[in-house]
């Protein structure tokens, strides 16, 4: 009667370890896991990290404009310093800088974003500058006022 050493599975080798093959599948589920978190705090953080010049908008009771194209948007700012979207340029700039980043020609929406404590002559100066170039359609952006309804 012969009697059994092994434990009925594996063969074991004289250091302990079994002879089985390395597994050669990778598995893949904690990585998907990983990047679809990274996906959701990206969605919503994204949003977050749009940055504009600072500017305290005056308010009124005009209904907002509904647009499908993101306009060109012109900021003065209280000191009088002039942005187009986020970057600063002189008074005199504005119309060449116009001219190079208007996808539709004169026909771009323009947005004149003036503070509350801004020069209004600054502010007026840059929408007769727009203006007389040929630019066409151009608004002014303000608050809504919550005050009054």
């Amino acid at each position: 009667m012969g009697m059994s050493t092994g434990s009925g599975g594996a063969r074991r080798s004289r250091r302990g370890r079994s002879r089985r093959a390395p597994m050669s599948e990778i598995n893949v589920t904690p990585m998907v896991d990983v990047m679809l978190v990274l996906l959701i705090i990206f969605m919503v953080a994204a949003p977050m990290l749009t940055v504009g010049v600072p500017i305290e908008l005056p308010q009124t009771q005009a209904k907002a404009l509904n647009s499908d194209q993101q306009p060109i948007t012109i900021s003065v700012n209280a000191n009088g310093q002039v942005y187009i979207n986020e970057t600063e340029i002189a008074v005199e700039e504005v119309v060449p800088k116009l001219e190079q980043i208007a996808k539709t020609g004169y026909q771009e929406r323009i947005f004149v974003k003036g503070d509350r404590s801004a020069d209004y002559g600054t502010v007026m100066q840059v929408m007769g500058r727009i203006n007389a170039a040929g630019f066409k359609n151009i608004g002014l952006v303000t608050d809504q006022d919550t005050k009054a309804l």
